[in-house]
């Protein structure tokens, strides 16, 4: 895509190439701002885009976009002053960037196939666009002299001047005509095999066939579909009708068949089949790195990781994979006893007391370990969280926290995609409106398949008397049922439901001059803290026993039932927190030096795995190939790990004493949440709860890691 718009990180986005850029939107604002409550009756397009009340409008979106952008190009190259200047360019992002992100919302929601084929268009010709703008040296030099101009600037405004000035660079301004269009051409083709990578794992998520069906528990059947093959009986001419089951292993079938399949041989081939499809995506991946690599190279940089890293808090490769490892040596010692503890636990089971531990087997024994040591029901649990009622949760915290209430508001004809979708209005006693919230919370088939925060308008600054209201949309896949009432939660799905509202309150408490800077347009490291911050409010019994009753008997969720889950959830939290540090070590070693014809991508995560774990790697397997995040956090899925660490810190610094306190919530908003990108991000972590949270390595910044390590009981490695 393109550098001077900067890329809402948080969910899994169509890969459309440049980070950390101001025309990278993914996720805002609009041209003809939607109403903020369209008149009851009227009609109005998608999202309140009156263009968008037909498929087609995308396309004259798409041209007032760009008619709009050109108006403002020609006006800043009049050389107006400085504080214009920067106006001039935020309205460019948010024309282009209301197109963009509400083409990005409704390619992965829409049910209607040609309001997705003409947002996907639309989403093509506004990356075209993006290349125009990213390669005007009006543009740039208009920047570079308001940077310059500092003293005319408002703090903000100087902060905007000075990241635009980065983002073109980055992007090659700098470069001649013709590197420049190889720029171009490497993005696109980035691009594409982003779409392939993930086109792949929709074509072929892989199938494991079970015979004989007895074989499968009946808590798996909702999975399988049945199958039958003929079979000769011995001594025998005829044939037989054999009955079976055929599983497939995309991810989420993969992982209830792997916690709760009993029978070994059946988790083995949906493991082996799980992790080993589509081998097609071995080649892509392959050539994303390389196109990756070439790319960063042409731009300066060694790698596509320092390409990637070098405007965050790490500033380098070198900064992060030094986190990585500490973090890795304090972990190591208590995932390996919790690795013996599983395997102590197998042999115990098993007839066969010379079988070792396998990977298939993590999840079945663990999730039996857990049960044992703290007798949960899984149904249990979710009998106390219906969907509803978490949703009126959440409008609790948010109330209890800010002052703020959620009123449910009617949607316009046209306005919403789906008939489950509902609307939200964000609004404050003193205040007024703070902003807008789209809720599609089901599963539905053709439906991006994730749980994601998607922006469709970021805040702004209009005038001296009018601000543009955010608004943005909140996208899950909870199993559905034809009485939408009946939908209940177990708790990971809370967490989960938790965890973006964490984002969307991020987009709607934001009161930023520039939409640049608004809500979660963070850098990269920094964007994960808010979302990992409200996980916490998710497994606080003074938070839960405010909404969490029993769908039939209004029972409150017992307390003992809580602390049951958090001992449980403790269990084996070292393996998983070890888990998500060798994610990030392949991402940035993939995405590092370049992978030699001798070291691809199989033996690198396969050498990782045996270095930084004690589990085995299955020959013949390649997770990588189905892992969506080396195509949007490429270099940059550590940061998971960064916010893991900050929202610990500010967890036992400032909310764990009180957390439903407007105390509490205040210094969150004031301190944090208000200021999106407009402060740096150091400034905004030390700011809410001083020092303690933040250390400076080898010219960049890392967490302390001393409140997690504290919360795992791991302060004895420190």
């Amino acid at each position: 895509m393109s550098s001077l718009i900067r890329k809402t990180p948080g969910k899994l986005t169509s890969g459309l190439v440049l980070k950390s850029s101001y025309w990278n939107c993914f996720r805002s604002r609009s041209i003809h701002a939607p109403a903020s409550a369209p008149q009851k009756g009227a009609a109005t397009g998608l999202y309140g885009f009156d263009h968008l009340k037909s498929p087609q409008g995308f396309r004259r979106f798409v041209d007032e976009a760009i008619e709009r952008s050109g108006e403002l190009v020609t006006f800043i190259s009049s050389m107006p002053s400085s504080a214009e200047v920067i106006r001039a360019m935020d309205e460019i992002s948010n024309s282009v960037c209301s197109v963009f992100d509400s083409a990005e919302l409704c390619r992965q929601t829409h049910p209607d196939r040609e309001f997705v084929e003409e947002a996907n268009n639309a989403a093509m010709r506004m990356n075209e666009y993006f290349h125009f703008l990213n390669t005007n040296h009006t543009l740039y030099s208009a920047v570079k002299k308001a940077e310059h101009e500092a003293h005319l600037l408002t703090r903000e405004a100087h902060m905007a001047a000075h990241y635009l000035r980065v983002d073109f660079e980055r992007a090659g301004i700098h470069l001649s005509a013709d590197k420049l269009d190889r720029v171009n051409q490497l993005n696109i083709e980035i691009s594409q095999l982003c779409q392939e990578f993930k086109e792949n794992i929709l074509i072929d998520p892989g199938y494991v066939d079970i015979f004989p069906p007895l074989r499968m528990p009946n808590n798996l059947h909702h999975l399988a579909k049945p199958i039958y093959r003929s079979s000769e009986s011995f001594g025998s001419r005829s044939s037989k009708k054999e009955n079976g089951f055929r599983l497939m292993t995309d991810s989420d079938s993969l992982s209830s068949i792997l916690q709760f399949a009993s029978d070994d041989e059946v988790r083995k081939m949906a493991y082996v089949k799980g992790n080993s499809s589509p081998r097609a995506n071995l080649g892509v991946l392959d050539k994303l790195i390389a196109t990756r690599h070439s790319l960063a190279q042409i731009l300066g940089y060694r790698s596509f990781a320092e390409f990637a890293v070098t405007p965050n808090l790490a500033s380098s490769p070198a900064v992060v994979m030094s986190f990585l490892q500490e973090l890795s040596k304090v972990v190591r010692s208590r995932a390996d006893e919790e690795f013996n503890q599983i395997r102590e636990f197998k042999l115990k089971k098993c007839i066969n007391k010379f079988e070792d531990l396998e990977p298939w087997d993590e999840a079945y024994y663990t999730s039996m370990m857990k049960s044992t040591a703290y007798n949960l029901d899984s149904s249990v649990i979710a009998s106390y969280f219906p969907l509803s009622q978490c949703i009126e949760g959440l409008k609790t915290l948010v109330k209890s926290l800010f002052g703020a209430s959620f009123y449910n508001i009617p949607l316009a004809p046209g306005e919403s995609w789906h008939p489950d979708v509902l609307k939200l209005s964000l609004q404050h006693p003193e205040e007024g409106e703070l902003g807008f919230l789209y809720l599609d919370l089901y599963s539905r088939k053709g439906k991006y398949p994730g749980c994601a925060h998607f922006a469709i308008r970021g805040g702004r600054k209009v005038s001296e008397t009018e601000y543009q209201l955010p608004v943005v949309a909140l996208v899950c896949n909870f199993s559905s049922s034809n009485d939408r009432s009946n939908v209940r939660l177990n708790h990971s799905e809370l967490e989960t439901l938790f965890h973006e509202f964490g984002h969307a309150l991020h987009s709607l408490l934001s009161r930023t001059e520039y939409q640049h800077f608004s809500g979660t347009r963070v850098v990269l490291d920094l964007a994960e803290t808010p979302s990992n911050l409200f996980e916490y409010y998710a497994s606080d019994y003074r938070v839960l026993k405010t909404f969490a009753k029993h769908y039939s008997t209004g029972e409150i969720l017992p307390e003992k039932l809580v602390k049951s889950m958090k001992g449980a959830k403790m269990m084996f939290a070292a393996t998983e927190l070890q888990r998500q540090i060798l994610y990030a070590l392949i991402d940035q070693t993939l995405f590092g030096e370049k992978l030699t014809s001798e070291r691809d991508t199989v033996s690198v995560v396969a050498d990782l795995k045996r270095q930084y774990t004690s589990w085995k790697h299955v020959d013949g397997t390649h997770w990588q190939s189905q892992f969506c995040h080396l195509l949007t956090y490429g270099a940059g899925y550590y940061t998971y790990l960064y916010a893991k660490c900050f929202a610990a810190t500010i967890w036992e610094k400032l909310c764990k004493e009180d957390p439903l306190s407007r105390e509490t919530g205040n210094a969150l908003r004031t301190k944090f949440l208000q200021h999106g990108g407009s402060k740096e991000a150091v400034d905004l972590l030390t700011d809410l709860v001083g020092d303690g949270i933040i250390r400076y390595s080898e010219g960049g910044v890392i967490p302390d890691i001393t409140s997690l390590c504290k919360e795992m009981g791991l302060t004895k490695n420190l």
